[in-house]
């Protein structure tokens, strides 16, 4: 099994990251404090977060952060992706927004 990360995963990956990030500091954590939580390594956290990397890890790290970041595995990852329905959906011009409102 190869450790290269398909191209239809790698914007996941990152998102992920970018929300595991997010997260974390919302909580006030440092990537050390995180990774003493979570049980694994700083430079793995950091790898994790990195937006520039996709890189693979294991479910058992994913439920580790989360359970670090006190939120569920499954919440992690719905925060994490947009579906396509949503990210190919066309904004609404503010006009509109305001007219929703009456």
């Amino acid at each position: 099994m190869s450790k290269a990360v398909e191209f239809k995963n790698r914007d996941r990956l990152i998102q992920l990251g970018i929300a595991i990030s997010t997260l974390r500091r919302i909580r006030g954590m440092s990537q050390e404090k995180l990774a003493e939580k979570a049980n694994v390594s700083r430079s793995l956290i950091s790898m994790v977060e990195a937006p520039n990397a996709a890189r693979n890890f294991t479910v058992e790290v994913l439920f580790n952060i989360a359970d670090a970041l006190d939120i569920s595995p499954a919440d992690l990852l719905d925060a994490s992706v947009f579906p396509d329905n949503v990210i190919n959906k066309s904004r609404k011009p503010l006009t509109d927004l305001k007219s929703d409102k009456k």
